[in-house]
C-alpha cells in the first residue's frame, strides 16, 4: 500500500481552511504541518482551524523556518500575497508546492527575475510548483483542454463566468466595494487590468499548447444600468444605476479574438444590456470552430449555502492536484503538461 503523501497547509483563511479540512479527510494525504499568519491561530490543533471535532495532533505555527525544516512532500500554499523568497526556500528544501496564487499559470508571463529564482529553487530541491484553482484554473485550463480536443479548427473559445450577487445581504460589499447601485460611470481600467493578469496568463497557456499565437491581450470593463428599480437583499437599486458589470479579457491574433474570458457579476438581471445574456451562477463555455460546443455548468446550491460551498471549488482542485504534481519533473508545471487531475475518494 502506498504511503500517504506528507502535506503542509500554508494559511488557513477562506480557501486554506477548506483545503486543510480536505487534507485531513483525504485517504492518500497526511497532514504534518500548518502555517498561520495570525498570532491568535498559533498553537491550535489543525482540526479546530477547519471545523472538525477530532484532534489531529498537528499544531499550527507562524514560524516559516520551522516548517521549511519539516519533512514534507508538498505544501498547499494559500496565503494572501505571494512571497517569492519564501516559496524559493520551500522549493529548495525539496517540497513541491501547489498554490491557488495565480502567479505561475504560464511562466512566460512571470516577472523574469522571479521566474529565474523560482526555477533555480526547483532545481536545487528537485521540486515543482503549480498554480491552480477553479477560475482561473479548472474552467480556463482543465475543462478547456478536453473540450478543444474535439476540434480541428478553433475560431474562438469563450468562457463566461456568472455570479448572481443579488441574494447577498452585504450592503458594504455590493454598494461600496463593488459599486452596484451607484450612478453609471466609466469603468475603472485598473480593475480590469488586475483581472487580466491571472486570466490572460491562464488562457495564454492553453493558446500556446494549442499552437495559436496571440499578438496581445486586452482587458475591457463595462457596466449595465438597471432597466427598472429593483429591490435586492442588500437594498434598492434605482432605475438607471449600476445593476451589472462585466470584465472581458481577450486574446487577439491577427486582429481576431481567439480566446475570451468574461466575468459577469450582477445584482439583478433586469438590465438594459439585454445582449449580455446573463445566466444563473456558474460557467458557460462556448467553442466556435468546426466542432461547435455550448456547455453550461451551474451550481445547484441554495443562495444561503453559497458561502459554505464556493471555497471548495478552488481548494479541492488544489488538494486533488497534489499526487500529480509530486510525481512530475522539477520546475514550474502547468495544466497542459500535467496528467489529468483525478479526485481520490477512497
Amino acid at each position: 500500500m502506498r504511503q500517504p503523501l506528507k502535506i503542509i497547509q500554508w494559511a488557513t483563511g477562506n480557501i486554506g481552511g477548506r483545503s486543510l479540512r480536505a487534507v485531513i479527510e483525504h485517504p492518500g494525504l497526511a497532514l504534518v504541518g500548518v502555517w498561520v499568519s495570525s498570532a491568535e491561530k498559533v498553537g491550535r490543533d489543525a482540526a479546530a482551524l477547519c471545523g472538525l471535532e477530532a484532534a489531529t495532533g498537528i499544531v499550527s505555527t507562524n514560524s516559516a523556518s520551522e516548517l521549511i525544516a519539516q519533512d514534507a512532500d508538498c505544501v498547499l500554499y494559500m496565503r494572501q500575497g505571494t512571497d517569492i523568497d519564501e516559496l524559493c526556500q520551500l522549493l529548495a528544501s525539496g517540497k513541491n508546492v501547489v498554490t491557488t496564487r495565480g502567479d505561475f499559470h504560464h511562466p512566460p508571463f512571470m516577472d523574469e527575475e522571479a521566474r529565474n529564482k523560482i526555477e533555480q529553487a526547483c532545481r536545487e530541491g528537485d521540486a515543482s510548483i503549480y498554480s491552480t484553482g477553479s477560475s482561473p484554473g479548472f474552467v480556463t485550463e482543465a475543462l478547456a483542454i478536453p473540450l478543444l480536443s474535439l476540434s480541428r479548427r478553433l475560431d474562438c473559445l469563450t468562457i463566461d463566468e456568472f455570479a448572481d450577487v443579488g441574494s447577498r445581504n452585504s450592503p458594504q460589499l455590493l454598494f461600496e466595494v463593488m459599486g452596484f447601485g451607484k450612478p453609471m460611470s466609466a469603468f475603472n481600467q485598473a480593475a480590469a487590468d488586475f483581472v487580466k493578469q491571472d486570466f490572460a496568463a491562464s488562457l495564454a497557456q492553453i493558446a500556446e499548447a494549442s499552437g495559436i499565437h496571440i499578438d496581445r491581450w486586452e482587458a475591457h470593463g463595462e457596466y449595465s444600468p438597471a432597466s427598472e428599480t429593483v429591490n435586492i437583499a442588500a437594498g434598492t437599486i434605482e432605475k438607471g444605476n449600476i445593476a451589472a458589470q462585466r470584465i472581458t479579457i481577450s486574446g487577439i491574433s491577427a486582429d481576431r479574438v481567439r480566446f475570451r474570458f468574461r466575468a459577469n457579476w450582477y445584482a439583478s438581471d433586469r438590465i438594459e444590456n439585454g445582449d449580455w445574456d446573463l445566466r444563473e451562477s456558474g460557467w458557460r463555455i462556448c467553442v466556435d470552430g468546426d466542432t461547435p460546443l455550448d456547455v453550461m455548468i451551474s451550481f445547484p446550491v441554495a443562495p444561503a449555502d453559497y458561502a459554505a460551498f464556493t471555497p471548495g471549488l478552488t481548494a479541492h482542485r488544489a488538494v486533488n492536484a497534489v499526487p500529480a504534481l509530486c510525481a512530475a519533473p522539477a520546475g514550474i508545471r502547468t495544466t497542459a503538461d500535467l496528467p489529468q487531475v483525478v479526485g481520490q475518494f477512497a
